[in-house]
């Protein structure tokens, strides 16, 4: 049996409601946009897609060797824009900034599943919360002129000390996200 899995960084319930907020005042300009429910926003560190469940004890192992030599640090969440751009906007999102630790993270895990037959990802990687994918153009310039006020905000800082794999059914009233394991940094390592 397949299933649609991701890894992914958590974020906690206070600052899934705080961006929330945000989405709720966003949604007031009726734009064509499918928002993301509060409780299912992560930060994707990398999509897997359509994963056989016989994998998931090989990709287990393989996560835990590659998070074990991390130990933990914080992102910020700051911010909001548009993907690619203003002028032909696909994904809303909420920025997230770090120390300089994603970067390797993300590599790790990229190569260590790319061992396993997951397609290595082109574009680079840009930490980011998708708050919402854009249908159409309808309500977009006033939702843009709002969205320029979150451009400064900072919605708040998140302890990483563990990296989950996650999966999804999709539903008729959105996708539905479980965690299949979670993955603490520093696993292996013995004190």
């Amino acid at each position: 049996m397949n299933l649609r899995c991701f890894i992914a960084i958590g974020i906690p319930g206070l600052l899934q409601r705080e961006i929330g907020e945000c989405i709720e005042i966003l949604k007031k300009h009726d734009a064509d946009i499918k928002w993301v429910r509060p409780e299912n926003l992560h930060l994707t560190i990398k999509f897997l897609g359509n994963t056989p469940d016989v994998l998931l004890p090989k990709i287990h192992e393989s996560l835990t060797k590659v998070v074990s030599t991390y130990g933990p640090f914080y992102i910020k969440l700051y911010g909001t824009g548009l993907f690619p751009n203003k002028k032909y906007p696909r994904v809303i999102w909420a920025g997230v900034h770090d120390s300089g630790r994603m970067k390797p993270l993300q590599d790790g895990i990229e190569g260590s599943m790319s061992l396993l037959g997951f397609k290595k990802e082109n574009r680079e990687f840009n930490p980011h919360l998708t708050l919402g994918r854009v249908r159409s153009q309808r309500g977009m310039i006033m939702l843009v002129d709002e969205l320029d006020t979150f451009k400064e905000k900072e919605f708040g800082s998140v302890p990483v000390e563990q990296i989950l794999l996650m999966k999804s059914d999709l539903t008729p009233k959105g996708p539905e996200y479980a965690c299949v394991h979670t993955i603490p940094f520093g696993s292996n390592v013995v004190s």
